[in-house]
Order: structure tokens, then C-alpha cells, then sequence
């Protein structure tokens, strides 16, 4: 919901809010153009208004009134030989030439104003000003969620560069933004009444007590005015001695006596007059050339933020799984929830529902995410939920637990958790289970018992909805049949092979996109990559992709995986036996948990076996030399040493620190958490300094790595746990 508030204002208004951003940020030169470009006053801290108004009356003739404006400059308008005419002065009233104001300001000042259309001009640049309010604050609450709470409301981004960008630009600008949608919706408003309105009534102006008229230079009342507190000052009507004299200052406006050169009447600014002029100074920056330089920046962000979400937008859109027919939450009976990191999980809730609805029952598809805090009509509710990692929630499910310690559920609710998984894991289906024992901690009822799916079977799914058809008593038939992604092709230009002669040889594949050249690579849609995200492969006769980690960047030009060939695996014995030219489907998976930091920790790279893939990646793209340290292990270094040249070249050119590089069936008989246990001081320093760790490869290794680290880091009363929680320990295993 809370995405959706910041989104729709963002999608409809976006346009207008950028173009009043971009003319804000041009207006926001004039203040450092004036504070440059105009001529100095002369003024101390002695100059008074009687100097400058006796001054300007004698050098200049037939003065009206005399302005000064918000950065300095003070202007006398007067009558000339052509007309009316105005002067720039200085503190002494003598003419510094005439003025002229900036043509090319004052169109963009009545652009951004009310776009060139008058009061309905104002009412659409309001209209925009409120719009960026609720950008604003939905962004800043939006940010914090994003992030993982306020406390780690300044940790470092994660995701796509639009992503980072978007984060980071927000996180930056979100100040000067809302100071600037405030200020402007509060201009707007006072300029039509609506708010800070005086209620002063009308009186009629105060006349001079008598027919002498008093020298301007010896009136008292201009005497006592500075010139860094005044704002205006109008001239009595030439030769009527009953006039007065206006006055306005920085505190309030008056009447001054000809006679007498005192104050008739002054009336101290209301509280809202005082505030106006704080909030056009916040607005405008003028008087203040590098508060304006900042607003001008903040204003700059807008854009960028509107080019950046909406790129967002239209992938998270690209990526929305459509449900046809989908009943609204509050009337559906059967409520069916999705974890899903690659949306497989969601193919399932589909089957489910369209077999549901098609025996007259209303279903309510939706992420776990979107768990509401109650559902009027609800009678069951049904988990489905993988797992990521070890044991961690997938991405469409990373806010369940937080929402249901507030759900409110119908007394006659019931659940079921239906958990889906890989067997190979050591922690199979690990969240989908604490989801079950969160419900049951809850009190629910279980509609029926937990049950797993493992390896996205179709049949095991199918014998699950015969129990789910009895459960409702309904005759459930449950076909699934997988959905995948739109395939790309990809050509094997290269192969390098190691350890051909063990039970498990292994091979660098390098391919090419078939579409490399494509308008949707160039420009970054679809075909965008990072080191450490996954290329989704279907072998022939099979409906289920296997996964592989990328060793390469879309930057490099070429897409490298490193494949190990497992006893009987069909995807791996497939890909193993490819040929140069060979042509394979596949598609393209964002890895975002398991990407590279940015910034200059250092970087603590951990894996064994093929493993070593996306830190080849990872290296690859340090070009600015980031400290970064490998600790790998293989099985023989004559024949199973993978990435041996890359890793060379990279200690060789500073993109690799340094490496510490074991193998099993060597003399030395090590593995890599022997290695990590060895350099406990030195890891336990570059925690310290705050390293970045990352751990890729087989289950069974990752928790050995996962004791090891733990005994190194117990010093520091830190733990692996504590170092995921943060964001500073990231998995990818297998």
C-alpha cells in the first residue's frame, strides 16, 4: 500500500513536478548572478535611510519610491525626461546606472510561477507542490522500509543501479524537498487567501500635522532605519505637504509625518506576514547564494528521481504476476499468500486458484508481503512459501512475520503451509517452517498438515491438492504445468575444462548473447547483469530451470558461467557436453543479495568449487583497486586450479589484495575454513574496519565457513547471524 501511495502520485504528477524541479533549479542561479554581477552599495553599518532617501532625492530628481531587494540591490524609481524610469543606487542615493532586470529570469520566474497562464498557472504549480509533499514523506517512510527500519535508514543501497540511484538521491535530497514542496504549496496558498490572511481591518491613511516640510536627511524616523532592515520606502505626491511618507522594514510598515519627520502610525508584521517572509527566503534563496546553489541541487534530484522510479516501475510491472480473476481480499473465502524470490512459486498459486474458482470458490491471490491486517470474509488461509538460502525469506515474503504479529484473523480461520524447496539443502524449506510454527504460535487452526514440494515437483503438488480438495470438501485436480520466462539465445564461443579424469570434472563456459546488439541490451532492459546474478538454464525434456552464478558483467561483453558436472544431473551433464557453437536457451535472474558492495571496505571473499565464479566476476570489476581477499579451496591444483590465469592477472594488477588458496586431495589435505581459521586475526581486523564478506558454494562448506567465522569473530561479540542482519555477510550457496 505504502509503495502504491508513492507511486500513483509520482506516475500522474511526475512530468509537472520535474519541470517546476528544473525550472526551480535554473531560478536558483539568479541569487549567485545578482550577488556577482551587482553593484556594490556602499553601505556600513552606520548608513541609514534619511542618507539614501536625501540622496537619491537630490542627485536623482522626482523620486517615487526606492526598493531594496532581498540580495542587496537597491532600486529608485522615479520619473524621467521619457517616462518612468528606475536607477540602481547606492547607500549614499547616488545612480550606479539604470536598471535593468533579467529578461531571461523573470520569463522562468513566471514559468515556474504559473506557467506563463496566470492564477490558473498558480493553482497547477500548487497542484505540483503538494504532489512532492506526498512524494516526500511517502519516499522518506517508503526508504526506511526499503532499508530495513529506520535504524539502517543510512546503511548502503542494494539492487540496480536505478535502484541505488533512487535510494541514494533520495536519501540525499529528501530535505531541501520537502522544504521546497512546503514553501512553494504554502506561497500558492497565501497568494489566494487561503491561508495566513490578515485580519486587520481598512482605515484611512494618517496625513502630515502641518504645511512645513522637514528636510529628508533630518526626519527622525528614517535616521533610525538601517539600510539592512529596510524594504521599501514611498515618497509623498510632489508638492502636497498633508502626504506621508510610506515605510516598510523587515518588522512591520508605517506612516511618517513631513512635518515633523516622526512615525504617525506603525503596525508591527503579523506572526504570518513574518512567517511569508521566511518561508520565500526557504523558497527562493534570495539574499543567500549558497542556500540557492543548495536548493538548486535538491531541485536537480527530481528528475533524476522521476527517470529512476519509473524505470523501477515499469520493471517491477514487467514482473508482476497477474492473477485473472482475482477476488477482492475482503470477499474471498480462501485468502492464498506467495513467497517466491523467481516467481516459480507464484505458477503454483495460479494453478491453485484457477482450480479453485473454477469449482465456484472465491480466491484472493497476493504476496506475503501484502498479508492485511484482516480479512472480513476469510475462512481458510494458504501459505505457499519457498525458501532462500539457508533459511531465509524470499523476497515477496521478507515482511510476513513483521505483519502477522498484528493480523487479526476470523475466529474461524484455519491455515495451511504448503513449503517449497530443494532437498539438497541442508535447511529444506527452513522458512516455509517457521512460518508454520509462526501461525501455530498464533493460535490458528490447520486446515491441513504442513507439507513440502520438493524441486517444484508437479506430481507431489498434485497429491497435496487431493488432501487440500478432501480438506474443503471439493474435488480438486491440480495440473501445473511451469511457466518460464521469455528464453534468450546465448552461443558457447569458449570452453575450458578441469579435471576431466575425476567423478566430477568441471568447465568455464563463455557464451554470447544471440541479441547483443539489440536496442533492449544497449539501453539496459533485459539484458542487463552484474557479477553474482543468475542465468536460468532448461535442458531438453525438462520444465524446471537450474541456476547458475554469472562470472561475468554485461560490461564484459560476454556471459561466463562455471558448471560442475554432477553424477546424473541432467542440466549439468547437458551443458558440459556443449560445443563451441552450440546454441542453449536461458534467461537472465537478478541476484541483488549477492552483488558487490559498493564503497571501499574491504571485500572478504569465500567460497570453494565453482563457487569461485562470481568473485572472478567481483574482481574483474574492481578497477579501483578495493582491497579484496580470496580464500578458496578446490580439490587437486594440477587439474581442478579454476580460474587460475584470471586470478594471476588480477594479483598482478591490484584488483586482488591478496588470496590464500587450498586444496583437499593436495599433501596438505586443507579446506578453506582451515584457512579461515588460521588468519582469525587478520579477518577479525578487516571486520573491524568494517569488510564486507561474502561466502558462495556448497551448503556443506558454507556452514563450515559459518563455525569458523563464528570462532574468529566470538572476540568481537560479533556472529555470522549478527553480520547478515547487518548487511554485511551475504550467502549464496548451493
Amino acid at each position: 500500500m505504502l509503495r502504491k501511495l508513492h507511486a500513483c502520485p509520482a506516475l500522474i504528477a511526475g512530468a509537472l513536478v520535474a519541470f517546476m524541479a528544473l525550472t526551480g533549479a535554473i531560478l536558483s542561479l539568479e541569487p549567485v548572478v545578482n550577488a556577482v554581477t551587482a553593484p556594490q552599495s556602499g553601505a556600513t553599518a552606520t548608513s541609514s535611510l534619511a542618507d539614501l532617501a536625501a540622496g537619491a532625492a537630490a542627485n536623482i530628481g522626482s523620486v517615487q519610491r526606492i526598493v531594496r531587494h532581498a540580495s542587496g540591490e537597491m532600486i529608485a524609481y522615479h520619473m524621467g525626461a521619457n517616462g518612468p524610469a528606475a536607477d540602481v543606487v547606492n547607500a549614499s542615493g547616488q545612480s550606479l546606472g539604470a536598471y535593468q532586470p533579467s529578461a531571461f529570469f523573470q520569463f522562468f520566474t513566471e514559468l515556474h510561477r504559473a506557467f506563463l497562464s496566470g492564477d490558473t498557472g498558480r493553482i497547477f504549480a500548487g497542484s505540483a507542490a503538494a504532489a512532492l509533499i506526498v512524494l516526500s514523506v511517502g519516499g522518506i517512510f517508503l526508504l526506511a522500509q526499503r532499508l530495513g527500519g529506520w535504524k539502517k535508514f543510512f546503511t548502503s543501497a542494494k539492487g540496480t543501479l536505478s535502484q541505488r540511484l533512487h535510494v541514494e538521491l533520495s536519501r540525499v535530497g529528501v530535505i531541501i524537498l520537502t522544504v521546497l514542496s512546503v514553501t512553494g504549496l504554502w506561497m500558492t496558498l497565501s497568494f489566494f487567501g487561503l491561508i495566513g490572511a490578515s485580519d486587520a481591518g481598512f482605515s484611512f491613511p494618517p496625513q502630515s500635522s502641518g504645511t512645513t516640510v522637514m528636510a529628508t536627511a533630518q526626519m527622525p524616523a528614517l535616521q533610525s532605519v538601517s539600510l539592512a532592515d529596510f524594504r521599501e520606502l514611498v515618497f509623498p505626491a510632489a508638492g502636497d505637504p498633508t502626504d506621508v511618507f510610506t515605510l516598510t522594514t523587515a518588522s512591520g510598515s508605517g506612516s511618517i509625518d513631513q512635518t515633523t519627520g516622526t512615525l504617525l502610525s506603525f503596525a508591527a508584521n503579523s506572526p504570518w506576514q513574518s512567517f511569508y517572509q521566511l518561508v520565500y527566503t526557504l523558497h527562493t534563496g534570495q539574499g543567500v547564494w549558497w542556500y540557492a546553489l543548495l536548493l538548486g541541487a535538491g531541485a536537480l534530484t527530481i528528475p533524476v528521481l522521476f527517470v529512476t522510479g519509473l524505470v523501477m516501475w515499469l520493471r517491477r510491472w514487467r514482473n508482476t504476476v497477474r492473477i485473472r480473476g482475482n477476488a477482492r481480499a475482503q470477499d474471498a473465502e480462501t485468502i492464498i499468500l506467495v513467497g517466491s524470490e523467481g516467481n516459480s512459486t507464484w505458477g503454483f498459486a495460479k494453478t491453485l486458484h484457477a482450480e479453485l474458482t473454477s469449482e465456484g470458490a472465491s480466491v484472493h491471490v497476493a504476496a506475503m508481503n501484502d498479508l492485511q491486517r484482516h480479512y472480513r470474509s476469510a475462512r481458510q488461509l494458504i501459505v505457499m512459501s519457498a525458501t532462500y538460502g539457508d533459511g531465509d525469506a524470499p523476497a515477496s515474503a521478507k515482511r510476513f512475520l513483521s505483519k502477522l504479529e498484528r493480523f487479526e484473523a476470523p475466529d474461524n480461520l484455519k491455515t495451511a503451509v504448503l513449503g517449497f524447496g530443494d532437498r539438497s539443502f541442508a535447511d529444506y524449506c527452513g522458512y516455509a517452517t517457521k512460518v508454520e510454527a509462526a501461525l501455530r504460535d498464533k493460535g490458528f487452526r490447520p486446515l491441513l498438515d504442513f507439507a513440502t514440494i520438493n524441486r517444484q515437483s508437479a506430481q507431489s503438488f498434485g497429491e497435496w491438492g487431493d488432501a487440500l480438495g478432501r480438506a474443503l470438501n471439493r474435488k480438486l485436480v491440480l495440473r501445473h504445468e511451469a511457466e518460464l520466462p521469455k528464453l534468450q539465445g546465448f552461443v558457447l564461443e569458449s570452453r575450458r575444462d578441469y579435471g576431466q579424469d575425476y567423478q566430477t570434472p568441471r568447465s568455464i563456459l563463455r557464451f554470447r548473447a544471440t541479441n547483443a546488439k539489440s536496442w533492449r541490451s544497449r539501453f539496459g532492459f533485459g539484458s542487463s547483469y552484474e557479477a553474482g546474478d543468475l542465468v536460468g538454464i532448461v535442458p531438453p525434456g525438462s520444465t524446471i530451470p537450474r541456476y547458475y552464478s554469472l562470472s561475468s558483467s554485461s560490461r564484459d561483453g560476454f556471459l561466463e558461467i562455471c558448471v560442475s558436472k554432477q553424477p546424473g544431473g541432467v542440466c549439468s551433464t547437458y551443458l558440459c557436453d556443449l560445443q563451441p557453437g552450440d546454441e542453449i536457451g536461458g534467461f537472465l535472474k537478478q541476484n541483488l543479495a549477492f552483488r558487490a558492495p559498493r564503497g571501499n571496505k574491504p571485500l572478504i571473499l569465500i567460497g570453494a568449487g565453482t563457487g569461485i565464479a562470481p568473485f572472478v566476476g567481483h574482481l574483474r570489476a574492481n578497477r579501483g583497486h578495493r582491497p579484496a581477499y580470496l580464500y578458496w579451496g578446490g580439490r587437486d591444483p594440477s587439474s581442478d586450479f579454476l580460474f587460475r590465469e584470471e586470478l594471476t592477472g588480477f594479483r598482478r594488477n591490484g584488483r586482488l589484495t591478496g588470496a590464500r588458496i587450498v586444496f583437499s586431495r593436495a599433501v596438505t589435505h586443507r579446506y578453506v575454513q582451515d584457512e579461515v581459521r588460521d588468519d582469525a586475526e587478520f579477518l577479525r581486523e578487516s571486520v573491524a574496519k568494517g569488510a564486507r564478506i561474502l561466502v558462495c558454494g556448497g551448503s556443506s562448506m558454507a556452514r563450515g565457513v559459518a563455525e569458523a567465522l563464528d570462532e574468529v569473530l566470538a572476540p568481537l561479540k560479533l556472529s555470522t547471524s549478527a553480520l547478515k542482519q547487518s548487511g554485511r555477510l551475504m550467502e549464496d550457496v548451493y
